[in-house]
């Protein structure tokens, strides 16, 4: 339940409770929420007994599509678009092994990038003859 919620926010809960009820009253209330904590968690356990006792097997089929809900919390849709797109490649430009470098540690140069594979050149136009026009690029 406190998975995400750390040191530094309880820290400050505790002294927003400090302010609101008092160094006098603070007690009780941490105390009334222990206890009311605790009364949730026993009716959750209890239902959840009863469910699997009332259902049997079938309470399993019914947990499965769950849990993949419970699963979505970590959903990185940034990660299942790249997946999608380039089929789980890690490498899709494929900048990782370049000239026996590798582009993802930086060992190829200072600025960690790895250097573009070279272009075939193209041959120099021969004495006389008309560079080739795209009527569509002018």
């Amino acid at each position: 339940m406190f998975d995400s919620v750390g040191w530094g926010e309880i820290l400050v809960l505790i002294v927003a409770g400090l302010f609101i009820l008092g160094p006098e009253r603070l007690p009780e209330a941490a105390a009334w929420l222990a206890k009311s904590m605790r009364k949730v968690r026993e009716f959750a356990t209890g239902a959840r007994e009863q469910l699997r006792d009332e259902m049997g097997p079938e309470f399993e089929q019914l947990r499965k599509p769950l849990e993949d809900l419970r699963g979505l919390r970590n959903f990185d849709p940034k990660r299942v678009v790249t997946q999608h797109l380039f089929d789980g490649d890690s490498d899709p430009l494929g900048l990782n092994n370049i000239n026996g470098t590798n582009g993802a540690n930086g060992s190829n140069g200072s600025n960690g990038y790895a250097a573009a594979p070279a272009k075939p050149q193209a041959e120099p136009l021969k004495p006389g003859e008309k560079p080739p026009i795209d009527p569509d690029a002018t």
